[in-house]
């Protein structure tokens, strides 16, 4: 079992930049005209939980239902036929 030094021995760096990058595309929208999509505040709010995980949740598990559809009925139709990678809580299937 690796130690938590040996673990971020190996694994600092590429977090490190994959926080950069997260900070850097944040940077991006910001500077930016016109109003965000429902995905600006999705990821506000999976940082959040990624932050404050609900207790017995882990980070990756909380990040993961932050961007998930809760609803439990069936939709009856696809709008799309890509993801948007967040659900929009406005659209009503």
């Amino acid at each position: 079992m690796p130690t938590k030094k040996e673990i971020q021995d190996l694994y600092f760096m590429d977090a490190r930049f994959k926080l950069l990058e997260i900070a850097s595309f944040l940077d991006r929208v910001d500077r930016h005209e016109g109003d965000a999509d429902f995905r600006h505040p999705a990821f506000a709010k999976a940082l959040a939980a990624m932050q404050n995980p609900p207790e017995g949740t882990t980070r990756a598990q909380a990040v993961h239902l932050a961007f998930s559809d809760h609803s439990t009925e069936p939709a009856q139709s696809a709008g799309i036929q890509f993801a948007y990678g967040a659900h929009n809580e406005e659209v009503k299937s």
